[in-house]
């Protein structure tokens, strides 16, 4: 008696752990390059580095998610050319020897370029390597290894957390810009590794190559991509033909304000919980906490989501957010405060991935990439914006104001979500779950 093979076969799950370990360990050191600025920010200002005033601090954060969003937008032109495993190669070069650049740096002009390089290779290392991990996941369980892949970049977090907290006071802020550096020993490791994109196998006319890789490790040979530059000018017009343009408007101003949120608090919770009157240490601790939620949330909005509809979860995980981010800012017992952060955690960092999924759910099928894809460009000036706008209210002196900000940037796209939600929906296609996850 047969039976059918399970999709988690012993050669394609040893390929799967080795491409997501190794992409697992590249999206840990972007996390880690990615808050450590946050992490180690209320001791530059306290010391006043470079001279350093909250106004330009803000700038400085907002280099580098600047830096993200160039890189993301450009990572898919220059992957299609030299392929996804140099890309994520010299993203993870970039980031690391942008990281020596800030520790190195003599003033706040230097330190701002190396903030702005490491934005480019973080930028380009997220979606490259999701891109990776959809290609060589076992069959049926794309999703859970993409999902696995995610809570990599919160790890980072709580990494950069304790790199501040072991290396500030007995060594100095430019110590953990050094350990950023450390990464770039892992560059090698990834060349040597790392299998070529099956992705980039096939749109490169090499078949042969893709389909002996794929029956030696068991896993499917993706389909070939068609169309070109045209299909996808002409799939964005599609967004705004007749009354869509108000829900693409709709989307993008959520997705504008929930990255605005996440960013933004990313940059500025470390300082704006010293500025509350709490320890250094206990400050860099909320940071663990919340990453520490972000990693549950990741694992827990998929689910409920499933159960309740995406549009629904993204509204009130963004009222939740909006409601956690606001308490923040009002002193309390340091086991409540840890409660709040863990919670705010919990809902802030997959609130804008229920965007993405509401986005998805409703999009036509040869209209999902380019639908989802571009909300999550928009968002991207959220991103950038965030830092700069909690550097502005420290720098006029309203920095009990700056959560109060960041939860009004979480209702607004509460309520811009909500009003997208209400409008008329399309069935949920199948098969969207890789998409949707490769935006964020």
């Amino acid at each position: 008696m047969s039976s059918s093979p399970s999709p988690l076969s012993a050669r394609g799950g040893r390929l799967a752990l080795l491409v997501v370990g190794l992409c697992w360990l590249a999206v840990l050191f972007d996390g880690l390059d990615m808050f450590i600025y946050g992490s180690v920010l209320p001791h530059l200002l306290e010391t006043r580095t470079f001279g350093l005033t909250p106004d330009q601090a803000g700038d400085l954060g907002s280099y580098a998610t600047f830096g993200m969003l160039v890189g993301a937008l450009v990572a898919g032109t220059i992957a299609d050319r030299i392929g996804r495993k140099r890309l994520m190669v010299a993203c993870v070069t970039l980031f690391s020897l942008a990281s020596g650049v800030c520790a190195l740096a003599d003033g706040v002009a230097v330190f701002g370029l190396g903030r702005t390089l490491a934005g480019v290779g973080l930028g380009g290392l997220l979606p490259t390597a999701i891109s990776m991990v959809s290609d060589y996941a076992p069959r049926g369980r794309a999703a859970l290894v993409i999902g696995l892949l995610m809570t990599a970049h919160h790890a980072g977090g709580i990494l950069s957390a304790y790199v501040a907290k072991w290396l500030i006071d007995p060594v100095g802020w430019r110590a953990a810009f050094w350990v950023c550096v450390l990464p770039l020993l892992f560059a090698p490791v990834l060349a040597k590794l790392l299998p070529e994109s099956l992705s980039f196998l096939v749109a490169k006319g090499r078949g042969e190559e893709a389909r002996t890789l794929a029956e030696r490790y068991d896993v499917e040979v993706p389909a070939a991509r068609t169309g070109g530059a045209a299909a996808r000018w002409t799939n964005l017009a599609n967004l705004f033909r007749g009354n869509e343009w108000i829900q693409t408007l709709l989307y993008w101003v959520a997705s504008f304000g929930g990255l605005l949120l996440v960013y933004g608090v990313a940059t500025w919770l470390p300082t704006l919980m010293r500025a509350e009157g709490y320890e250094l240490g206990s400050a860099l601790s909320f940071v663990v906490v919340f990453n520490l939620g972000g990693i549950v949330g990741m694992l827990v909005a998929g689910r409920a989501a499933d159960r309740f509809g995406a549009p629904r979860i993204s509204a009130l995980w963004f009222a939740l957010t909006a409601a956690g981010v606001f308490l923040l800012s009002v002193h309390m017992s340091m086991t409540v405060t840890m409660i709040v952060v863990f919670l705010t955690g919990v809902f802030l960092n997959s609130a804008q991935t229920m965007i993405y999924a509401t986005v998805s759910i409703r999009s036509d099928a040869d209209n999902r990439a380019t639908a989802v894809g571009w909300t999550s460009g928009m968002g991207r000036f959220g991103a950038v914006f965030g830092p700069w706008l909690g550097g502005q209210l420290l720098a006029s002196g309203n920095g009990d104001w700056g959560f109060t900000a960041f939860a009004v940037a979480g209702l607004s796209s509460m309520v811009f979500i909500g009003i997208a939600a209400l409008r008329t929906s399309k069935r949920t296609p199948s098969g969207s779950e890789q998409e949707l996850v490769a935006a964020h």
